[in-house]
């Protein structure tokens, strides 16, 4: 369990900024209560964005999501991670390949494709075994899109929803990808240049394209 308390150079745990915002938010009586806020806070106060560099570490990096304010699923289940641990919360990063039925036109255009592998989110050990929690859409991203927003109670799994609040077909999940006590980058990086040429190679021009306000 040592790893899952240990900082990394992406789970960079601790960073003074992320033990900083883990301090703050990070409220409650117990390990449960406390991941609960640490959830909640990660997800609302990190706006969601797709459109980044991928080539360039920081878009994993703990302390450089917080810093930017934004970041994509994987960035954030880093941060998660990395303000659990900073709370002495075990925690590591969990991927899985999904099918997003209502990717937007332009990010599915970009990508060339409706599919996501290495969906990141966050596994954290509470009550004696690993709790999904999936802090990647923001409460105000949700309500733009219809999405019904995930909600963390420390007990069940928070996983994307297979439809949204209108009925309609939403994330399917499709390969587990397994378990990281770091973001397993140079993996990820790969497989992102082969499967998403365009979006890859957009490198610091993707801070032009628009997702959500």
């Amino acid at each position: 369990m040592t790893e899952y308390l240990a900082p990394g150079r992406f789970i960079d745990s601790s960073h003074p900024a992320v033990s900083g915002f883990s301090r703050r938010h990070a409220s409650g009586s117990d390990d449960r209560s406390r991941a609960v806020a640490l959830y909640y806070a990660v997800r609302d106060s990190i706006r969601y964005n797709p459109f980044l560099d991928f080539s360039n570490d920081a878009v994993f990096t703990a302390s450089a999501v917080l810093a930017a304010g934004q970041g994509f699923c994987v960035g954030k289940a880093a941060l998660l991670a990395a303000c659990a641990r900073a709370a002495e919360i075990p925690a590591r990063v969990g991927f899985a390949d999904v099918k997003n039925h209502l990717t937007t036109p332009r990010l599915a255009e970009t990508m060339g494709s409706d599919l996501f592998v290495y969906h990141g989110y966050t596994e954290l050990f509470l009550d004696g075994q690993w709790v999904k929690a999936t802090p990647a859409f923001n409460l105000a991203l949700c309500e733009r899109f219809r999405v019904r927003p995930l909600e963390f109670d420390g007990r069940e799994d928070s996983i994307f929803h297979p439809f949204d609040a209108d009925g309609r077909r939403h994330m399917e999940y499709l390969r587990g990808r397994g378990s990281y006590a770091d973001v397993p980058v140079d993996q990820i990086q790969r497989e992102f240049r082969e499967l998403y040429p365009r979006l890859y190679r957009l490198g610091p021009s993707a801070a032009k394209e628009t997702f959500a306000p």
